[in-house]
């Protein structure tokens, strides 16, 4: 897939979870509670998907009143075809345990 990073067990972790369902928004801090990440590793993680193309975010509609909008996250195709792929080279060299197995 072109660009090769070296991927922290952290970075699997998060990149596990989005796979769980590609296609839904996520709120950093359910990604946090999936994960058990805290936010000061979570969130420069989903930065640098951002920043790669292989994230996209968006603010979320407001809709209850009193709580300010929250960022939304979610892999693009290329980022998901990316982490597909990481997953199953690290799993095949087994240095990972997914969350679940549908990778």
């Amino acid at each position: 897939m072109g660009i090769r990073l070296r991927i922290s067990p952290q970075t699997l972790a998060v990149l596990d979870s989005l796979l769980q369902h590609p296609a839904q928004w996520r709120h950093g801090y359910s990604l946090s509670q999936q994960t058990e990440l805290p936010s000061g590793t979570l969130y420069p993680i989903l930065m640098r998907l951002e920043k790669l193309g292989w994230l996209e975010t968006k603010w979320e509609e407001p809709g209850n009143l009193g709580r300010p909008p929250r960022h939304l996250y979610r892999l693009t195709g290329q980022g998901r075809a990316w982490a597909v792929e990481e997953l199953r080279s690290t799993n095949a060299r087994e240095m990972w345990k997914p969350v679940h197995n549908g990778v």
